[in-house]
């Protein structure tokens, strides 16, 4: 047999602690304690008195530090907090920054390429109507009719030169 099959039939009991208990439970405890041990103490009525105003005083100093560790506590988390805020806040600022930064280069360079690709069309469009023009202007010669020339002429004469 295993050990943990012997220790199948033992039963475990789990004890839930809740950190930071607070203040309140603690004053109660005392408050309550502080009753019971007045209730059943065999004194006299000035001892009692006495005593309540003894207990009255360890209370108050009791709660004055509770309420000093609050405020210690309180301070501290929103110090944490405070910080982690600023944190989280410069983080975003820089994320701006940077894509900002980033499609402003992108902005440039779109320009730089539609103003080159314009250049680039211009250029194109420009070789185009010349060479357009060019073949039109060869077309209209092309067209032109042949009108019969005259005969070459003799030029002392004025007659034409026969040949």
């Amino acid at each position: 047999m295993s050990r943990h099959e012997e220790d199948e039939d033992d039963r475990y009991y789990v004890i839930e602690e809740k950190s930071g208990g607070g203040v309140g439970s603690f004053l109660l405890g005392a408050a309550i304690g502080a009753g019971i041990a007045l209730l059943l103490a065999p004194q006299s009525g000035e001892e009692t008195r006495r005593d309540i105003k003894r207990k009255a005083g360890e209370m108050k100093e009791a709660a004055k530090e509770a309420a000093g560790d609050l405020t210690d506590t309180v301070a501290d988390r929103y110090s944490k907090a405070k910080r982690s805020v600023g944190s989280t806040i410069d983080s975003a600022r820089q994320a701006i920054d940077i894509k900002k930064h980033q499609a402003t280069e992108a902005i440039r360079a779109g320009r730089e390429a539609a103003a080159q690709a314009r250049q680039e069309l211009e250029a194109r469009l420009a070789e185009t109507k010349a060479a357009y023009q060019a073949g039109a202007d060869i077309s209209r010669t092309a067209r032109r009719p042949v009108i019969n020339p005259s005969p070459p002429m003799d030029s002392e004469s004025d007659d034409p030169l026969v040949r």
